[in-house]
C-alpha cells in the first residue's frame, strides 16, 4: 500500500493551492459577507480543468482519479468551501451521473460543456416535504407524445440560479414509492422552469441555493436519464460518489483550521509568552491534527475503493461523516483559539466554523450516513 502522492498528484495539488491563494484568497471575506457568487474564480477553475476531473478526455475532462479530485477540492475549500461545493456538485453529482448513467447523445451533446466549465450543472433530489426520505417526491413526468411533462417543486438546489442544466428526479408511475422514480437532464431555457430566490444560509454563503419550480416544463424524451423507474438508484450511486467530495470539502475546511490556529497560537502572547507554549493550545493542536489525517485516510480509501469498482457505499459515508464531524470540531476549536479575534467577522475563521455545519447536513445527514453504515454491518 502506497501512501505517497504521484507526481501528477503533487503536481494538482500544487496548482489547486496555487489557484486557491492567488484567485480565491482575495476577497473571500467579502464575497461571504455580500453573498457574491465568484463568477470569474469559477471560469478560471474552469481553464484549470477543474469543473470536470474524473469525466474522459473523450468528453473534453480532465481523465483524473478520485484521489487527484479530492486533493483539489481539500485545497479549494481550505480557502473558500463556497467554490468548493459549486465544483463538487458539476464534478460529482451532475458529470458523474451523465458519464455513468446516460445514453450516448447526451453524453455528446451536453458532458463536455460541463466538463470545460463552459456550462454548469445542478443536481435537485430533494422537495419540501421529502429531505432524508427522498422516494417522498411529488414532482411528476407523464409521458406526452415525444416529451414528459413536469410539474413539482425541488429545494435545496446548489448552483440553481446560475446553472444550465439540472438534473432532476421526478415520479414516472405513481404508487410503487421509489420505483417509480426517474431521472432527467433539464435545460434551464425550458418553458415553465424558473428558479427561485436565493436562500439566505448561515454558510457557504457565496454560493447559491434555492428552490426550483416545474410549471407544465415540456422535457424531450430523449432527455431521460436511464430508463423509467431506474431514477432513486441513480440518485444514490451518484450520492455515494458525492458524499467523497464532500467529505473533502469538510477535510479542506478543518485543515484551514488547523493551521490557522497553529499561525495564530506562534504570534499571540499571553503572560509575556506565545499561546502555543500552553499545554492547554498543544493539545487542541495535537488532537486536531490526529483527527484530520484520519479523516484524509479514510477519503483516500473511499475515492481508491470507487476507481476500483470496489463496494465503497459505506466507505464513502464513513469518510463523510467523521470528516464533517471533524470539519465543526476543528473550526470550533479554531473560534475558541483565536478567543474574541475569532468571532469577528474581518479574520476569517468564523465563516470556517459557518462553512462545516453544512458538511454535516447536506447529500445526507450525519444521521442517515450512520444508517447507510449500519445496514452494510448487519447484511
Amino acid at each position: 500500500m502506497d501512501f505517497k502522492l504521484s507526481s501528477e498528484q503533487e503536481l494538482i495539488k500544487k496548482t489547486a493551492s496555487d489557484f486557491a491563494r492567488e484567485e480565491l484568497l482575495p476577497g473571500v471575506v467579502d464575497r461571504d459577507q455580500n453573498k457574491i457568487w465568484p463568477t470569474s474564480q469559477v471560469n478560471k477553475m474552469a481553464d484549470l480543468g477543474f469543473m470536470g476531473m474524473m469525466v474522459s478526455e473523450s468528453f473534453g475532462g480532465s481523465g483524473l482519479d478520485t484521489i487527484s479530485y479530492c486533493i483539489a477540492m481539500e485545497e479549494i475549500s481550505k480557502v473558500d468551501a463556497s467554490a468548493g461545493v459549486i465544483m463538487s456538485v458539476n464534478n460529482s453529482l451532475v458529470c458523474y451521473l451523465i458519464q455513468k448513467f446516460s445514453n450516448d447523445k447526451i453524453k455528446n451533446d451536453y458532458l463536455p460543456k460541463l466538463a470545460k466549465g463552459e456550462k454548469l450543472g445542478a443536481f435537485s433530489l430533494s422537495e419540501p416535504q421529502s429531505g432524508s426520505d427522498a422516494s417522498n417526491m411529488n414532482t411528476y413526468a407523464r409521458m406526452d407524445g415525444d416529451s414528459y411533462i413536469i410539474n413539482g417543486t425541488k429545494n435545496w438546489v446548489t448552483n440553481g440560479i446560475n446553472s444550465d442544466y439540472v438534473i432532476v428526479f421526478a415520479i414516472t408511475e405513481k404508487g410503487i414509492g421509489h420505483k417509480g422514480i426517474s431521472c432527467f437532464l433539464i435545460e434551464k431555457s425550458y418553458e415553465g422552469f424558473s428558479p427561485g430566490k436565493p436562500e439566505e444560509k448561515l454558510g457557504i454563503r457565496s454560493s447559491d441555493t434555492c428552490e426550483l419550480y416545474f410549471d407544465n416544463v415540456r422535457v424531450p424524451k430523449e432527455n431521460l436519464i436511464g430508463s423509467e423507474g431506474d431514477g432513486f438508484k441513480i440518485a444514490l450511486a451518484t450520492l455515494d460518489g458525492g458524499r467523497i467530495g464532500i467529505a473533502s470539502q469538510a477535510l479542506g475546511i478543518a485543515q484551514a483550521s488547523l493551521d490557522a490556529s497553529i499561525a495564530y497560537s506562534k504570534e499571540r502572547e499571553q503572560f509575556n509568552k506565545p499561546i502555543s507554549s500552553n499545554q492547554g493550545i498543544q493539545f487542541k493542536l495535537a488532537d486536531m491534527a490526529i483527527e484530520i489525517e484520519a479523516a484524509r485516510l479514510l477519503i483516500y480509501k473511499a475515492a481508491s475503493m470507487k476507481d476500483l469498482g470496489e463496494n465503497y457505499s459505506h466507505i464513502a459515508s464513513m469518510a463523510k461523516v467523521y470528516a464533517s464531524e471533524v470539519s465543526m470540531r476543528a473550526s470550533t476549536q479554531c473560534v475558541q483559539i483565536h478567543g474574541g479575534y475569532g468571532f469577528i467577522s474581518e479574520t476569517g475563521v468564523e465563516r470556517l466554523m459557518r462553512d462545516a455545519k453544512i458538511t454535516q447536513i447536506y447529500e445526507g445527514t450525519s444521521e442517515i450516513q450512520r444508517v447507510v453504515i449500519a445496514r452494510e454491518l448487519l447484511k
